[in-house]
């Protein structure tokens, strides 16, 4: 999300889980209600599937899924992305450079917040300040990194409260100065925490996040639109003018807590669209849905994590566990007999359908089903430490994961000869918070739903060591180094040429365990005439006609 962690999934997109149980099945049944035909909605409101974001809606905060679908409805950046990826300006009229280091921005005239105040450069720098600042920790301060000034903005003990590397001009107009060339830097420019927020933001961020103020084509229908663990419902923004303007009358996110509920409700027009066909319908959906059924290669993937902080995970051993728990799971039978295709076996950290995707990196022989050769390199493991213990993977389980984790874990349980189990968490929610806390103490599933189309804001977000969406506790000061060369190159095909390095130093690390890459199946109802999947996977919100 998912970004993100998603995953934006996420991102990328990620409290206790037995503790929350009972208002988990209480919010289910809330949410099945806000679809049922007792409600007063309009009905030319386009009903899609959700979840309860994270944390409050602020674009710096949110790096998983279900708050960025939002957020990204809410705002708007210096660029947009249409549903192919291609960035185009939105609020920007002019982004010049001669170099990819040395910016001058020039934003459009009179766009406006949704509550009626402007959108000067101003609103750009403080919000980027803002979320680059350490003592307010947000989760995608990462993404200022190039800005110079950020070192000494982001310490724990920060020495300054603004990037020296930002400078507003007038209202229209401010510069940015990188620390050296960056390729990636004006396509990010779209990306969530480069959005701007307004002079009210900064007064309680927490209770804005709450009821955020956008530019965006969306707006909350209500201050409480958004109803925890049920719904958000938005209206279009009258103040937005940019290259997204709805041709919907609006949208409500519906919190599911299972897809196979949420498939029912697409089926009996309850849903417009599902972004998402659960794993039992995947067989059939083609046939239950005819030409409303939706397939689209996309830039997602899910993986395997495993903090540091495991027993049994760190250092070389735990070098030596991920390999061979990576070579004991057999993608391809997953991806055809669970999955009918929808899922095709990783082979590199990112996503196949991203440009410069190379799929046959060195080292890459680890993705490959190899029971004999996991057996070895867990014996290796043994040697430096003897396994205790059971072997659990948490999943989300308002997801649509069960079924790949618990073949995942009997792959793992089959081949290893230990004990292997699927552990279920009611909500993304609950297993991004323990994730985020470090204290899920397993294994995870986390998976990364791209922001904008290149391969480093996949390996960036999540691998960089500094990066808060780290999840991993990743740290390969070369890996770093190459991250920054690959953004420094002159040429796409330079910059491809360093990532496949850093790369191959991330498979003889086994940063994760990349699992699969997604093509994506979803559904449109019958009262729904127009829905298309955008090339992260999510559907191309603003163009769902009725």
């Amino acid at each position: 999300m998912v970004a993100r962690i998603a995953n934006r999934e996420n991102a990328l997109r990620f409290n206790r889980a037995i503790a929350l149980s009972a208002a988990v099945l209480l919010a289910t049944s809330l949410g099945l209600a806000a679809c049922s035909s007792g409600d007063d909605l309009d009905p030319d409101i386009v009903t899609v599937n959700g979840g309860e974001p994270q944390n409050p809606l602020v674009p710096t905060n949110t790096n998983e899924n279900m708050g960025g679908r939002v957020v990204d409805r809410l705002f708007a950046g210096l660029k947009y992305y249409d549903a192919d990826g291609v960035a185009h300006d939105e609020v920007a009229d002019k982004i010049e450079t001669t170099d990819n280091k040395s910016y001058r921005i020039t934003i459009k005239p009179d766009w406006k917040f949704s509550d009626g105040t402007a959108v000067t450069a101003k609103s750009f720098v403080d919000a980027w300040n803002y979320g680059a600042l350490g003592t307010n920790a947000q989760l995608q301060s990462y993404v200022f990194t190039p800005i110079v000034g950020f070192e000494d903005v982001s310490a724990e003990q920060p020495k300054a409260q603004t990037m020296s590397g930002l400078k507003v001009v007038d209202d229209r107009t401010f510069t940015v100065e990188l620390k050296s060339p960056s390729i990636d830097f004006e396509d990010a420019l779209g990306y969530a925490p480069f959005y701007p927020l307004p002079e009210s933001a900064y007064k309680d961020i927490k209770a804005f996040g709450e009821n955020p103020v956008g530019n965006g084509p969306y707006k909350f229908s209500e201050n409480g639109s958004w109803e925890h663990n049920v719904k958000i419902d938005l209206v279009p923004n009258p103040e937005y003018h940019g290259g997204r303007a709805p041709k919907n009358k609006g949208l409500r996110f519906v919190m599911y807590q299972s897809y196979d509920t949420a498939y029912a409700d697409l089926q009996s027009g309850n849903l417009d669209a599902l972004d998402t066909i659960p794993d039992s319908a995947l067989g059939a959906y083609k046939q239950d849905l005819g030409d409303r059924a939706i397939t689209k290669p996309t830039a997602q993937n899910q993986h395997i994590g495993v903090q540091a902080n495991v027993p049994h995970f760190s250092g070389e051993e735990g070098l030596l566990r991920r390999r061979a728990i990576s070579m004991a799971i057999n993608r391809e039978q997953i991806a055809e007999n669970i999955f009918h295709g929808t899922r095709v076996p990783a082979r590199d950290f990112t996503a196949s359908t991203l440009p410069g995707f190379n799929g046959n990196l060195p080292g890459s022989e680890v993705f490959d089903y190899n029971p004999e050769e996991a057996k070895k390199v867990w014996a290796q493991a043994d040697a430096i430490s003897p396994w205790s213990g059971r072997y659990e993977i948490a999943y989300n389980s308002d997801g649509g994961h069960q079924a790949l984790f618990e073949a995942v874990a009997n792959g793992v349980k089959n081949t290893l000869g230990i004990e292997s189990i699927a552990v279920p968490y009611p909500t993304f929610k609950n297993i991004r918070d323990e994730v985020n806390a470090h204290t899920i103490g397993k294994a995870f599933r986390y998976g990364w739903q791209g922001d904008y189309p290149t391969m480093l804001q996949f390996l960036t977000s999540q691998y960089y060591s500094h990066s808060e969406t780290n999840n991993v506790d990743y740290n390969n000061p070369e890996v770093d180094r190459l991250f920054n060369e690959a953004l420094a190159a002159p040429t796409q095909e330079e910059s491809y040429k360093i990532v496949a390095q850093a790369q191959t130093l991330m498979i003889k690390d086994m940063a994760d365990i990349p699992l699969v890459d997604y093509v994506a199946a979803a559904g449109r109802s019958d009262q729904v005439t127009k829905a298309e999947l955008g090339w992260s996977g999510l559907f191309d919100f603003e163009n769902i006609e009725k």
